[in-house]
């Protein structure tokens, strides 16, 4: 290999690593600024994310749930039920197939979701503010490319 080949390849390698560490870093603070934001609800960081996920893709069973948030099927059926205790939840079986039990967001659990994803959005939008317009446009491509590259 040629030294420039070599050098490609270093900075490559290095610029990987250097992104790789920051979105870590950035994840993490931004798990951590969630769940200070939750800390003035009534709903566990778990409890959100089954919240979000039946929020943005509506009623599904505790199968579909369980995989989605990689946890093993008691554990969902649990926080379903503390979800359903606090009124954030409902289950609701099927009339084609009574086997069959869905998961349903209610209302509160939808506003408790919109005013918390509100609340974060409040908060990288503080932080963008050092952004130039330009910047936060390019930025937000280049978000949605990495997340459709990743899919």
């Amino acid at each position: 290999m040629s030294e420039d080949t070599n050098k490609a390849m270093y900075h490559d390698t290095a610029r990987v690593a250097f992104m790789e560490k920051e979105l870590r870093y950035i994840s993490g603070i931004i798990k951590q600024k969630g769940r200070e934001i939750l800390n003035s609800y009534t709903i566990t960081p778990p409890q959100f994310v089954a919240l979000q996920w039946l929020f943005e893709h509506g009623d599904m069973t505790i199968g579909d749930l369980s995989n989605k948030m990689y946890l093993a099927f008691s554990t969902t059926t649990d926080l379903v039920d503390r979800m359903e205790k606090n009124e954030l939840v409902v289950r609701i079986r099927e009339e084609q197939d009574r086997r069959v039990v869905r998961i349903k967001l209610l209302k509160e659990g939808e506003r408790i979701i919109e005013e918390v994803i509100k609340e974060r959005q409040g908060y990288l939008q503080n932080v963008l503010s050092g952004f130039d317009e330009k910047e936060v446009e390019q930025f937000a491509f280049l978000l949605e490319k990495l997340h459709k590259n990743m899919k």
